[in-house]
């Protein structure tokens, strides 16, 4: 059976197998979830258990456990280990989904569902490209599953295993199906990833909240100081100001830039389409692809202290804090930023306020080299199913286990099928259906160029 006549004879199961895995609410990062993290792993088991594959079993944890499983042997032929993960953002606020985000629907021929395309959608529709390649049992690679449920949050589970078990990644190569096209129809390969430095800021001004009456106008208000601290981390102009940060920061070169003028970009559709706002902001002397692929970044992500539920309650607060996060470009390092950023906010802090900076979750950036062979493999997939060359592009996201990926020396592939307006990790995320079938057709057609 062809590839093709896989997906005309199994559409509507396939289908329905998607909407089922996605209904699963495996939010990674609120324990209130945990059993839903365990049942979405002990589905993605069970399912591949059912495609023939062999010492299918859960590893590292009974909460997010991740998924080990090997397809059946093809003796003398590469080996390819498949990465995804299983565990989606939380869907807030749901209040803005014009469907239940855990109630898969389809409309207009897309998939709307929390990990639509990040990455239940994506990792399944390579699941279904082995089933398709995979006749009497017989794929034409040996294929290994490591599917994780703490990307979302961090990855701890599966960087310790890692730690543990280096040799689960010895593979000839590395397939990561976790990206966007650049564009529709402009299908993508990825060069670098940006690392992560999640934090939380924390400052504590009093040893318990004040009536602002009474002590108004001379307690020092953590939110107050917070703010001026937060303020100060980065310029109105987008610079952040982080004594040494910029230090490491290495220029992309001017083949890479060259590349990245001739790609189909127009800011006022990007703005429009895409980030939904009247302006783009940050450094304006560098471009904006610049900005997302080749620069460092401060984002402020939630602020709590005080009170903030209906109605009023006049306290001057005594704690505050604000996750942010510094998504970091290659030869930056996340444990030195950390530092960096320790140091700064110790500086920003009042004397008679305690600021304190906590790690949540880290991981460097990653520059892939695109020239080894599995690459060539994947890029004619591509041109074979799209009728277009990939394109060379960074990700201005992370993953932070893909460094780990890549310590055996396999080669880590980084493309995917997902579009650029899925609005992954906001309301109404989406996969367009067409796209999940091209994923079949491409994964399925680099299993059978590898294996030949």
């Amino acid at each position: 059976m062809t590839i093709d006549a896989f997906i005309r004879e199994r559409e509507k199961p396939v289908l329905d197998e998607l909407k089922e895995f996605l209904r699963i609410p495996s939010i990674s990062t609120l324990p209130d979830h945990n059993a839903d993290c365990r049942r979405a792993a002990q589905w993605v088991a069970d399912h591949l258990k059912g495609l023939g594959c062999r010492n299918t079993t859960l590893l590292g944890s009974e909460t997010h456990p991740v998924v080990w499983a090997e397809g059946p042997p093809a003796p003398g032929k590469p080996t390819v280990l498949v990465y995804g993960h299983y565990d989606v953002q939380p869907p807030d606020p749901v209040d803005l989904w014009e469907t239940p985000p855990f109630d898969p629907t389809i409309r207009a021929g897309n998939i709307y569902a929390r990990g639509a395309t990040d990455d239940k959608g994506q990792v399944f529709s390579i699941v279904k490209a082995f089933e398709a390649v995979s006749r009497n049992g017989s794929p034409p690679v040996n294929v290994r599953f490591l599917i994780e449920g703490q990307e979302e949050s961090g990855g701890e589970v599966l960087t310790d295993l890692l730690r543990r078990e280096p040799e689960r990644v010895d593979a000839d190569a590395v397939l990561v199906a976790d990206m966007p096209y650049y564009a529709p129809g402009w299908p993508a390969i990825y060069t670098a990833l940006r690392g992560i430095c999640y934090c939380e800021i924390s400052v504590r001004t009093l040893d318990g909240d004040l009536h602002s009456g009474l002590y108004g106008g001379v307690a020092p208000n953590a939110h107050e100081t917070l703010v001026h601290i937060l303020a100060q981390l980065k310029s109105p102009a987008g610079k952040i100001r982080i004594s040494g940060l910029y230090e490491a920061v290495v220029k992309p070169t001017k083949a890479e830039r060259d590349a990245w003028n001739r790609l189909p970009f127009s800011e006022r559709s990007y703005l429009r389409n895409e980030v939904g706002s009247r302006a783009l902001t940050g450094l304006k002397r560098y471009t904006p692809l610049e900005r997302i692929w080749a620069l460092p970044t401060l984002e402020i992500h939630g602020i709590t202290g005080g009170f903030t539920a209906e109605g009023a309650k006049t306290v001057i607060p005594a704690v505050a804090a604000a996750k942010v996060s510094l998504r970091l470009v290659p030869k930056q390092r996340f444990k030195t930023v950390e530092r960096q950023l320790r140091k700064r906010v110790k500086e920003l802090a009042p004397p008679h306020a305690k600021a304190s900076v906590d790690l949540i979750h880290g991981a460097d950036p990653v520059l892939a080299d695109v020239s080894a062979r599995p690459f060539d493999f994947l890029r004619q997939a591509f041109r074979e199913i799209e009728g277009r060359e990939a394109v060379p592009i960074r990700s201005g996201g992370s993953i932070p286990i893909v460094p780990a990926l890549a310590k055996r020396g396999a080669p880590v592939m980084l493309a995917g099928i997902g579009l650029p307006d899925d609005r992954l990790h906001a309301p109404n995320e989406k996969l367009a259906v067409e796209q999940f079938w091209k994923g079949v057709r491409v994964f399925g057609r680099f299993f059978e160029l590898m294996g030949s």
